[in-house]
């Protein structure tokens, strides 16, 4: 039979015993009082639903930036954009921005609620009060307008208030083309009203 000379080896003896069996009744009880959590919960503060952004496919604040054919630079920006479910190589935008630094030097910047890219066809149409400001000193607002990511071409489908150097005007359509000697032009179509001032 084992004997301790002193109180210290009693006491380490009597603690190999004690506190391993301490332990494994601390463990019992977490394991028999702890509560079921549902895991499908959201996290209570919150404030996105996990599920649901990962249902959209949604990304954050893409960007795209490039070079047309003729070497003007184009970006667009959005603040989300998510792919259309029938082909993923289409996006639906919301509250774009697009820029286009024509090779002339000349700047075009667009401002738009939403928006499509289709990167089949390398064109973006733009919805929802848009707003163009060309670096030549035309502000002109439209509902819809479509551009290329690499071309430099804008067109809108349908009418534009401006004003401009010239004064204010209204015309059913309204273009940004390169002309035949490499000249971009602003060009305002189908029933054009000019209030001029001189």
């Amino acid at each position: 039979m084992t004997t301790y000379d002193n109180g210290y080896s009693r006491f380490v003896a009597w603690a190999k015993i004690v506190l391993p069996l301490m332990a494994l009744g601390l463990l019992s009880t977490m394991f028999l009082f702890s509560q079921s959590t549902d895991p499908t919960l959201s996290i209570p503060y919150a404030d996105v639903d996990v599920e649901q952004i990962a249902r959209d496919q949604t990304v954050k604040s893409p960007t795209y930036q490039g070079i047309s054919d003729d070497g003007s630079a184009i970006s667009v920006n959005a603040q989300t954009a998510r792919p259309s479910l029938s082909n993923p190589n289409q996006y639906s935008a919301e509250t774009m921005v697009a820029r286009l630094d024509l090779k002339d030097g000349s700047v075009v910047d667009i401002v738009s609620k939403t928006g499509e890219i289709d990167n089949d066809t390398s064109v973006i149409v733009l919805e929802g009060d848009v707003q163009i400001n060309t670096s030549t000193g035309y502000q002109m607002n439209t509902e819809t307008l479509t551009t290329s990511l690499n071309q430099s071409w804008i067109r809108s489908a349908g009418e534009v208030i401006a004003t401009g150097p010239l004064g204010n005007l209204v015309a059913g359509q309204m273009e940004i083309t390169q002309s035949d000697n490499e000249e971009y032009v602003l060009v305002f179509i189908n029933g054009v009203k000019l209030i001029y001032k001189p």
